[in-house]
């Protein structure tokens, strides 16, 4: 018998249906169909692998954008440089997931041919879970390293200060493996801001220091983001060895505003991106059998090291939320109760019902 008194599962839904939901709210809020099924399909892929915070969480907010116009509608991006494996395009703040993986569709023939290509955005709008594109790079057979600023808004100071300069700065790195492949997906700053925006929204404090207030006090409430003056989020590394965030955050600084040209230098636009793409074929270095002697090498030797807990044995980057999405792909996608709170009555605005993806 259940217990009155416990929570009950949070529902499950279908990912078509997911998909097809966020597909028709952006093409009913004015997205250019092709467009609106990239998006669509990029966030629910982040919720399927385990990244709730930038999966369908940010649905109702890249609607906002586009009835605003802060999100363009339509169009292609412009081409600024275009060298045979060095790219870098004006993304007129199109859509971001879509401009991703148009980029990755740009640089698959260029890598295959050169061995290595690079793309580098200015002005897209915001890219969503980075972990999503690395599916294509387990694909495509190629490695893939990936990272994004945002020069419009800043949340992180720099290691021994207090007022912010950088946002979380995402970087990540996607490759095969003879079964399976690594994901890494990470960020610059200790959390980000999409977590700090869920855990003050439902009164939650973190269960360490992850900021600091605008005195360069340590704290665990989101809370400190929104005071006046405004604290920030530490870097990796926290109070003891943010210097390791720091210089990560001006490593993903300088591959994407210092190459694109145009970042925190430049007037603010609202919410946005500036991205580095590269793709390496692995054929054209060592090969791929090499390559993938290796790195199985080395995921066998984490995989079977003794761990601290033996009910938590070492896993890869990815490795969990691959397994998740496959096993959410077949069951239904178990989404955060404040994901259909926010879609739900947006929803109704446009004519449909959240509901209705239920598995």
């Amino acid at each position: 018998m259940q217990d009155s008194t416990s929570t009950p599962a949070a529902p499950l839904y279908a990912a078509p249906a997911l998909v097809d939901f966020a597909d028709a709210l952006l093409s009913r809020a004015g997205l250019a169909p092709g467009m609106a099924r990239s998006v669509a399909r990029t966030l629910v892929d982040g919720d399927l692998l385990g990244h709730d915070t930038h999966g369908l969480a940010l649905l109702a907010g890249y609607v906002k954008e586009v009835e605003a116009g802060t999100m363009r509608r339509e169009g292609a991006p412009l081409v600024i440089s275009d060298k045979p494996a060095a790219v870098l395009w004006d993304g007129q703040r199109l859509p971001g997931p879509w401009l991703v993986h148009q980029g990755i569709d740009l640089l698959l023939p260029r890598a295959r041919q050169l061995g290595s290509a690079t793309l580098v955005i200015r002005r897209s709008h915001h890219i969503a879970c980075l972990a999503v594109y690395m599916m294509r790079a387990l694909e495509e057979g190629m490695l893939a390293v990936l990272a994004c600023s945002d020069p419009n808004s800043a949340s992180v100071a720099p290691y021994g200060g207090t007022q912010a300069v950088f946002t979380p700065n995402p970087l990540a790195l996607g490759f095969p493996l003879s079964q399976g492949g690594v994901m890494v997906d990470v960020s610059a700053s200790i959390t980000t801001n999409g977590m700090s925006n869920r855990k003050r929204a439902a009164g939650e404090t973190f269960d360490a220091d992850r900021l600091i207030d605008a005195q360069g006090r340590p704290g665990r409430d989101p809370q400190l983001l929104f005071d006046d003056p405004p604290g920030t989020l530490l870097p990796v590394g926290g109070l003891d060895h943010g210097h390791k965030g720091y210089g990560l955050a001006l490593l993903v600084e300088s591959l994407t505003g210092g190459l694109a040209g145009h970042g925190r230098a430049d007037p603010k636009e609202g919410w946005g991106a500036t991205v580095y793409l590269t793709l390496h074929d692995l054929d054209a270095f060592g090969g791929k059998e090499a390559f993938l002697r290796q790195m199985d090498h080395l995921a066998d030797a984490c995989r079977t090291n003794r761990p601290i807990d033996t009910a938590r044995p070492v896993r890869l980057p990815g490795e969990a939320g691959l397994n998740r999405r496959t096993q959410q792909s077949r069951d239904g996608v178990r989404l955060h109760h404040s994901i259909a709170l926010a879609l739900a009555p947006l929803g109704e605005r446009f004519g449909l019902r959240f509901d209705q993806a239920l598995a």
